[in-house]
Formats: structure tokens, sequence, C-alpha cells
């Protein structure tokens, strides 16, 4: 990070699904780091004893991004990190429920886009301010059966893209972070076999896929805080890009990102995946 470009931002932070896993790392380091820092939740009681974990000011609040009745802004917000996110089942698309992908949206994408819009009119008035929104690294290659989740978190980067020209002008900054293996709940509950391999015609590719990440991704996962302290260099790096990893696997994706096309991703990627898949079902029974 470069130290020079350091933001010099003093009042509050709100932090979105900040209950478990990143948002509520990221909730006490910038506890830790000096800010008035506002713990939001749909279910206060699940941050039941976070307060007891900083020596920085933290306070927990209920917030749903779905209901705006619940947005309640600190008048010196100067930091939104857009935490809230759900996930579902990693689906073939042949086979995802467009219900599903419908309540993905209206939390992942359309309850952080009503949140951003509610916070711009204070975080213009406590300029410099910044807007963090949390997506995923798994954005930038192919992954196979992640189309539902992925689609909602390539839209909040679409979306963060066209924020960052329109506030830019009022001492706003926008900031992706885009994680890969960090020790959440969510990212547990997706370390099992893949949902996909229920069906005949994905077995294979599925099995693949979840091979894959056990031997490269699984044993490089980061605790939580670790990924938080990255997360919050990044809001005060006022020389950074927009776009940061904060684990050494998202790290390394971001960086070939910005070296390659998508062609290239999904050569280095999808087809690999692809190609093992081919190679596993030759070589499998009755072959």
């Amino acid at each position: 990070m470069s130290q020079n470009r350091r933001m010099d931002m003093h009042g509050s932070a709100l932090v979105t699904g900040a209950s478990r896993g990143i948002g509520r790392a990221i909730a006490l380091e910038l506890a830790e780091r000096g800010f008035d820092t506002v713990a939001t939740m749909r279910d206060p009681d699940a941050g039941r004893g976070i307060e007891d974990e900083t020596t920085g000011r933290l306070q927990v609040r209920r917030l749903d991004v779905t209901d705006p009745s619940t947005y309640e802004m600190p008048d010196d917000l100067c930091v939104l990190v857009n935490n809230a996110g759900i996930d579902t089942e990693y689906l073939p698309v042949e086979f995802g429920r467009v219900e599903d992908w419908r309540r993905m949206f209206e939390t992942n994408v359309f309850g952080l886009v009503s949140l951003t819009s509610a916070a711009i009119p204070t975080l213009r008035d406590n300029r410099p301010s910044v807007v963090c929104n949390v997506t995923s690294s798994s954005i930038l290659g192919p992954m196979p059966f992640y189309s539902a989740y992925r689609a909602s978190k390539a839209a909040v980067s679409a979306f963060g893209d066209s924020l960052r020209v329109e506030v830019a002008p009022f001492g706003i900054r926008v900031v992706e972070i885009l994680p890969g293996p960090v020790d959440t709940d969510m990212f547990r509950l997706s370390t099992g076999d893949m949902d996909a391999m229920r069906y005949d015609d994905y077995r294979e590719l599925a099995t693949v896929a979840t091979t894959l990440r056990r031997q490269h991704a699984d044993p490089r996962v980061v605790e939580p805080a670790e990924a938080a302290r990255s997360v919050v260099d990044a809001i005060l790096d006022s020389s950074g890009p927009m776009r940061h990893g904060c684990d050494p696997i998202s790290r390394e994706m971001v960086e070939l990102w910005r070296q390659c096309d998508d062609e290239t991703l999904f050569a280095v990627t999808g087809r690999s995946l692809l190609d093992m898949a081919t190679a596993s079902d030759a070589g499998g029974p009755g072959a």
C-alpha cells in the first residue's frame, strides 16, 4: 500500500452483514483503526458479544438491506462497507431455479444499490469518504455451477464501475474487494461435494472442480481477521486501484485479470477444467 497517499478520514463506518465472517472482522478492524463503527445485520442477536472483541468504538444495529425502513445513517458516516450477501445451491444452469436467482439478486444487488443510494448524500457531506463493495474473486474466471452467485457479484462490480465515475467529483472513492478462500461459514458450506454432482451429465465436471478446489484453494484459506486488515488497508489507500484481493488466491486472480482478456482467462481456467473432466469421463466405466 502507498503510505504517502493514505486517506485522512474521521467519523463513522457502517458495515452490512457484520454478524459473522468477513463482515464481522471488517467491523472490528475499522473500530480498532479509530472509526466509530456500526456493525449492522438482520438479527442483532447474531452479533452478540462483538462489542467486547474490540477496544475501539463499536455498536450493533439492525439493518436489512432489502428493507429501507431499517436504514439509519450516522451523521458523520464516511465509510460504507457493502458486505451483506447470500448464496444458494451451486447448480448447473439447466437445473437452477429462477426463484433462487431472484432471492439472491434481491439481497446481493438490489438491496446493496438501495442502501448505497440512500448513503450517498451523507457520504458527500463527509468527504473524503469511501463506498466499499465486497464481491468475489469467482467473477474473474469461468467457474462452473457458480452462475447465479457470480452473476449477482458481477452485477455489483459493474455497478461499482459506474458509481465510481459518478461520485468521484463528490470526494467519494469506490473500492471493490474480491475475496477468495476466507474461513467463513459461507466458505465452509461450499467445501463439500458440489451440488451439481447429483446430476449425471455434470458429475464428472463437478468432481474435477471439487478436486481442484480441495487441492489448490482449501489449503490456502485465510482467517477473516487477516482478510479484514487488507480490506481496511484498501479503504484507506487513496492511491490504490478500485479492485483488490484480500487473500493470496484472490490477489493472484486480480493480478491475472489485470494482465489477461476473457479468452485467456477461459483458456487458463475453464478450458483446463473441461479437458480434465473429458479425460476423466473417457477413462471411466464403459470407456
